[in-house]
């Protein structure tokens, strides 16, 4: 495991950024998992402007998300696939051959995870993982207790979870369920870049480093991963032992 301290959320997404396009360039088809939110953002708008400047050729990328809200897709204001659409995937004008996400009002959600696992394994596996970091330690949207032998699944959504994803919308939404990669799907990947940004998460980041690994916090399974690196900012930071 690597630990990235960054003096600010500038420096965060910089380094990070850098160090995807390096990792992307391990294969001629590389396949790359996007984690929506708040702590990747700077990262993919970093990407973008690299992208615009014609210093980035992402032709070859497969994208693979993460997660989305059971009853929610690209088509609803606030879904994870309609920030990624916004921030990521119309600026760099990725085609629809080039993502593979999960439907969140699909009638048979069972399909769409076993869609998703196939491409994985058709893929052959995750090159890179891009997750951050929830406030009750959950990665994608394995919530507390999720086991760590987990594919791709639906899951009931932990209340913290619940109450935090309100603030992606305009409107109140009934967010009870998520279909996300499961831990186990996420452990194969070759790389895993973990970004975790802001003062709100030290008490999160001091769990996830420093105590016991262990399934009632999910972001400390990671650690098991040989190609983990966690990137930080100052005030994610705050808390960690010296």
């Amino acid at each position: 495991m690597k630990v990235f301290i960054a003096g600010n959320y500038a420096e965060l997404s910089a380094k990070a950024a850098d160090d995807l396009i390096q990792l992307m360039k391990i294969n001629d088809h590389p396949v790359v998992c996007t984690a929506s939110g708040d702590s990747p953002a700077g990262m993919y708008k970093l990407l973008v402007e690299k992208f615009e400047r014609k210093e980035l050729d992402v032709s070859n990328w497969q994208i693979l998300g993460l997660d989305e809200w059971v009853g929610l897709n690209g088509d609803t204001e606030g879904s994870c696939r309609y920030h990624l659409n916004n921030q990521l995937f119309n600026p760099l004008q990725l085609t629809s051959e080039q993502i593979v996400f999960f439907d969140g009002k699909a009638a048979d959600l069972q399909q769409e995870c076993e869609a998703v696992e196939t491409f994985i394994q058709q893929q052959g596996g995750i090159d890179v993982a891009i997750l951050g970091l929830g406030l009750n330690g959950h990665i994608g949207m394995n919530e507390p207790g999720t086991s760590a032998a987990s594919r791709s699944h639906v899951i009931t959504l932990d209340p913290i979870t619940q109450k935090t994803g309100q603030k992606y919308f305009k409107e109140r939404q009934e967010l009870t369920h998520g279909i996300t990669l499961g831990i186990a799907s996420l452990m194969d990947a070759k790389q895993i870049m973990l970004l975790v940004s802001g003062a709100k998460k030290a008490a999160i980041v001091k769990q996830l480093l420093e105590e016991e690994i262990s399934e009632k916090i999910p972001g400390t399974l990671l650690r098991n991963h040989p190609g983990l690196t966690v990137y930080l900012d100052k005030e994610a930071a705050s808390l960690l032992a010296n």
